[in-house]
């Protein structure tokens, strides 16, 4: 990202809106504005094979390995408003496993970029699908999206869910079912 273009752009959005950029409080503003957006989408520049980092592991484990409640935020790619949640994502192993701090990261990675949460859901499913090849992956995102709650329908306790599933969590009803009970469980 150009960090000067950003910051002639963010001046000019400043102007058009009627503000004063010598007050005080907006002097630097459109420095800030554009390192913010340049890590709020931060998740162009990332690989996933870096991301991985070589964190795919040969292991006969084959029962049901989750990772829940991890916190991610966004932007929405039609307002460019903030959506956040969480994230709860399974798989059942066929012959490898991830390491557990790369699901997170796999969120992060999609949830830095201009969005909507269907697709970001459906992106992290088919990563985990494809580079670790289990029998099945489920993932279920719940967020709240600024664009409903702070201007059109102005719902401030409406929230969304997405869901992606590959192989038996697509195939199978209790293995699903299984994974909606377990996610769905207090936390520690």
């Amino acid at each position: 990202m150009n960090q000067k273009n950003m910051e002639k752009i963010i001046s000019q959005i400043l102007n058009e809106i009627g503000e004063d950029q010598q007050r005080e409080g907006l002097i630097d503003t459109p420095k800030r504005v554009a390192q913010a957006y340049e890590y709020l989408t931060s998740g162009y520049n990332k690989k996933i094979e870096d991301v991985l980092n070589d964190a795919i592991f040969t292991e006969k484990y084959d029962e049901m390995v989750i990772v829940k409640n991890i916190d991610f935020f966004s932007l929405c790619e039609h307002h460019m408003l903030p959506f956040y949640g969480k994230v709860h994502v399974a798989y059942l192993p066929d012959g490898k496993i991830l390491g557990l701090s790369k699901i997170p990261r796999i969120v992060e990675v999609f949830a830095r970029r201009l969005q909507v949460q269907e697709r970001m859901t459906q992106q992290i499913a088919d990563t985990i699908n494809k580079y670790i090849q289990p029998k099945g992956v489920a993932v279920v995102s719940e967020a709240y999206h600024m664009c409903m709650m702070m201007r059109g329908v102005e719902k401030q306790n409406s929230s969304a869910t997405a869901s992606a599933v590959h192989g038996i969590f697509k195939e199978d009803a209790r293995t699903r079912a299984e994974f909606l009970n377990l996610i769905s469980t207090k936390n520690l």
